[in-house]
C-alpha cells in the first residue's frame, strides 16, 4: 500500500491566491475593511475596535456610520393611487416609501422617479 504523500507546505493560507475586487467599490469597501484589520497592536483585546476606523469604514461602504436619522417633516399633498402604483410597480418600492417619496416631491411622478434614481453626492 502506497501512501499519497502530500507537499509539506499543503493548505497554507500564505500560499493561497487572493481574488481582486471585480469594480471600484469593491475595492474600496475592501481597503475600508482592511484598515480595521491593520491596527498593528496585536496585543490588544478583541473587543476593543478604533471607532474612528469602523466610522470611515462604514461610510466608504455606504452605511450609517453613527449619523443620527433625520425625522423629515412630510408634506400634506394628496398624491394619485395611480401614481403611487406607477413607482410600486416600476422602482419595486413599497407603497409607504412610493407615496412619502411623491409627497416630498409634490405629487409629481416624474420628479419622485428622477430623483429615486440620481445618485446622491
Amino acid at each position: 500500500m502506497a501512501e499519497d504523500r502530500q507537499p509539506p507546505n499543503a493548505g497554507d493560507v500564505e500560499d493561497e491566491v487572493q481574488t481582486t475586487a471585480k469594480s471600484a467599490e469593491d475595492r474600496k469597501a475592501a481597503a475600508a475593511l482592511s484598515k480595521l484589520d491593520a491596527r498593528g497592536d496585536d496585543e490588544a483585546p478583541a473587543r476593543e475596535v478604533d471607532q474612528e476606523a469602523v466610522k470611515n469604514a462604514m461610510s466608504a461602504i455606504g452605511g450609517a456610520g453613527g449619523k443620527p436619522a433625520e425625522k423629515k417633516e412630510v408634506k400634506k399633498v394628496k398624491v394619485d393611487a395611480a401614481d403611487v402604483a406607477l413607482l410600486v410597480e416600476e422602482l419595486e418600492l413599497s407603497k409607504a416609501r412610493a407615496t412619502e417619496l411623491l409627497k416630498s416631491h409634490d405629487g409629481n411622478a416624474l420628479e419622485a422617479m428622477r430623483a429615486y434614481v440620481a445618485p446622491a453626492f
